[in-house]
């Protein structure tokens, strides 16, 4: 049967061999790590936070896109190519923009980890055109989404003046990358409805599940890495997603038609609140904050999952491939109302409502940065999935979506 599949040695090796002799010449003339660190915690400490994440991106999201009973190598197997690749052009990115001066100097170590961190967005659009995209396709749609994410943050602080210290820009990474990933796979032809290949099986569902819950154990360190109260931000974090975790077995039970739990459930609602609190961990003063802020993220994510899939979806003709929209996007989005709301009650309190200006500018300052990065989002993804559909980039037809066969031995 080979033959029946189309070869990739003309494109994949000599794409990847121009992409790492690109990415070589350019860190032969970077000064980012011949620069001494200057952030304000040793590279001994903040490694074991690093690696967190580390394994949070290639192994936990690796395992979490297995959810296609024929695609386990290509979830697997292209998150772990593109998120090496990414991280190299990210930093380089990075660096870039500190040698034009819109970003300022930080530790070296500091900069793979925000590097890695960005690369989050690149994973839950990948989930979004799995099964659909070849590697030509994704590793350019990797590349693009890297650089628009990073203009856009360069966007919230430059011109709406997010704070240095904020991390919001870079929290962003959810929104940015579900409704990017959803852009993208609307532009992909929609495979025939007689497509069995397009589903899940016990197995490939115990294998997500263990990825998810890497990415349940982790997500106290992604959040908490780039800020400055870690230990508020983990806290925080934690019983975000403890609260979620248990309200997605409540809400999946009494969901189910005959009272059962659904996996399909657990996998995406379990994660709801570590992404909803993402914006507003540090900040958060009260556990229960956090807490009302995971039921809501699980709330939200199995709800949308019965409207998304029986209403939108068939509507715009999208196929989430792993269903980034709800498990990612609605609470990012959820997140995002949150972390204003918090904002108008934290200072309003403060200054007794008295400064309605300056408050005033800070709802400016964070709707602003939510309204830019998700019109960046879908906008840069509707014209990066119509690139990708070019004859150039060799699309897959529609009858060999899903299939592992196609790339792999």
């Amino acid at each position: 049967m080979p033959s029946r599949y189309r070869n990739f040695r003309c494109s994949v090796p000599w794409l990847i061999l121009l992409l790492e002799g690109s990415f070589c010449l350019l860190f032969l003339v970077s000064f980012y790590f011949s620069s001494p660190d200057v952030d304000g915690c040793s590279p001994c400490s903040f490694y074991s936070e690093f690696q967190d994440v580390n394994h949070m991106v290639i192994f936990g999201f690796g395992f979490f896109l297995v959810v296609l009973r024929r695609c386990g190598f290509s979830s697997t197997g292209f998150n772990f190519l593109l998120i090496v690749l990414g991280v190299q052009c990210s930093v380089l990115v990075e660096d870039l923009l500190i040698f034009l001066r819109v970003q300022r100097r930080e530790g070296a170590l500091q900069s793979v980890a925000k590097a890695v961190v960005s690369m989050t967005a690149v994973a839950i659009s990948t989930g979004a055109v799995l099964g659909k995209a070849n590697p030509v396709q994704l590793i350019v749609m990797s590349l693009v989404e890297l650089i628009i994410f990073c203009a856009s943050r360069c966007i919230n602080r430059t011109l709406l003046q997010v704070p240095w210290w904020d991390h919001l820009t870079l929290m962003h990474v959810h929104l940015f990358g579900a409704y990017f990933g959803l852009a993208v796979t609307s532009r992909f032809p929609e495979p025939p409805p007689g497509l069995d290949k397009n589903r899940s099986t016990p197995k490939s569902n115990l294998f997500s599940m263990l990825g998810t819950v890497f990415v349940w154990v982790f997500w106290p360190s992604f959040n908490s890495i780039l800020a400055v109260l870690k230990k508020e931000a983990v806290l925080n974090t934690y019983f975000a997603l403890a609260v979620s975790a248990v309200a997605a077995f409540m809400l999946s039970a009494l969901t189910s038609k005959d009272g059962k739990f659904r996996m399909t459930h657990i996998h995406s609602a379990v994660l709801a609140g570590g992404v909803t609190i993402s914006y507003t961990a540090e900040s958060i003063q009260h556990p229960w904050i956090a807490m009302i802020l995971g039921l809501l993220g699980s709330v939200i994510t199995i709800l949308g999952s019965h409207c998304l899939q029986r209403c939108f979806n068939p509507a715009f003709k999208l196929q989430d491939t792993s269903g980034v929209h709800f498990t990612f996007g609605l609470p990012a989005v959820l997140g995002a109302v949150a972390a204003v709301v918090l904002r108008v009650v934290k200072e309003g309190i403060d200054t007794q409502w008295s400064n309605l200006s300056s408050l005033g500018y800070l709802i400016f300052v964070d709707v602003g940065a939510f309204c830019q990065t998700i019109s960046t989002a879908l906008v840069t993804g509707l014209i990066t999935g119509l690139i990708l559909n070019t004859k150039l980039l060799k699309p897959v037809h529609v009858s060999k979506y899903f299939d592992d066969q196609f790339y792999w031995e």
